[in-house]
């Protein structure tokens, strides 16, 4: 099951932007920084695989090399925990991308290269091998010729400090220092950053607004209701003026019925919010179902948004 971290991840890096910053910001390599990434081009990332089971990457680009018709595949995986078998993963993964490549007919001739990567937020240090062969024990010499080599790049959130990150205009490195601020304080700094950066951007301020909405109701120490989040400059003023009273508010232990009946108004005005955005004007049939759901029906309901194709499936149990 996709947790709300790989979904509000994949929505972000569905953005060319991203992808760009996280190989120019996190990819220390002169001939992958060189290469033109406004060819950036997403792929379709849904496969069948020859015993009609499903198999949906994460994210897959592509990047044309030195001007000519030949990519260089970035697949990108999201991972919240340390997963021991993560190159066996990326091996299969490598594997379907190659196949559905072939079946679609961009290959001719020889195959092109793919760049594994794998993008870690968790709290643990990262101790699951990169390369394939680590996991498998050494062979006499005629046996370990048949031994599998794939490895995947390795990009860990918590390996950088607040003061690296810091030092890099990169959109990427913002993301990271949201992920793991500790301070309220540090939240409105982020957000002043990424207004100005995206002054000219109203388009990625809005996917902004919605990932820093999502990922503040992830954090249990702040558990934050935001109804108003397509403006990053708005969102800032409150956290301003609100971000701190609420944040002692939660930890002091306020009057659980006040705090529940706003926070409930808050989430419902947030959904209805979120699905006129992606899908129009609602029926009034689902307003009034969200207007007598519980919260945690709320909260379900909008962990769907990111990855619904139509309004059907956030409330289709």
């Amino acid at each position: 099951m996709k947790k709300p971290h790989d979904s509000s991840y994949k929505f972000l890096f569905s953005n060319p932007e991203l992808v760009r910053d996280l190989i120019m910001g996190f990819m220390p390599d002169e001939w992958l920084q060189s290469l033109d990434y406004s060819t950036l081009e997403k792929m379709p990332c849904s496969y069948i695989t020859e015993d009609l089971r499903e198999r949906a990457d994460d994210i897959v680009w592509r990047v044309k090399v030195q001007g000519d018709w030949v990519y260089l595949y970035l697949l990108i995986e999201f991972q919240s925990r340390v997963d021991k078998y993560m190159a066996l993963r990326m091996m299969v993964y490598v594997g379907l991308l190659y196949q559905d490549l072939i079946k679609e007919g961009h290959v001719k001739g020889l195959l092109p290269p793919i760049l594994p990567i794998v993008l870690y937020n968790g709290n643990r240090t990262w101790t699951a091998k990169t390369d394939i062969a680590d996991l498998i024990p050494v062979l006499p010499p005629f046996l370990a010729s048949f031994t599998p080599h794939l490895k995947y790049h390795l990009i860990a959130e918590n390996a950088y400090s607040d003061t690296e990150l810091a030092s890099l205009k990169n959109l990427v490195a913002a993301v990271f220092r949201f992920e793991q601020f500790s301070e309220p304080t540090t939240i409105i700094e982020l957000i002043g950053l990424l207004n100005d950066w995206l002054e000219d951007r109203p388009d990625l301020k809005r996917v902004f607004a919605i990932w820093i909405r999502a990922t503040l109701k992830r954090k249990k120490n702040y558990a934050i209701v935001l109804p108003e989040v397509d403006d990053l400059q708005e969102i800032k003023v409150m956290f301003g003026d609100r971000l701190e009273l609420w944040a002692e508010g939660l930890k002091a232990g306020a009057k659980v019925e006040g705090k529940q009946e706003g926070r409930q108004e808050g989430e419902m005005l947030m959904l209805q919010r979120l699905l006129a955005k992606r899908f129009g004007a609602i029926p009034a049939d689902k307003i009034s179902l969200i207007s007598n759901a519980s919260v945690d029906e709320i909260e379900h309901w909008a962990d769907r948004v990111f990855d619904a194709k139509q309004l059907s499936d956030i409330f289709n149990d």
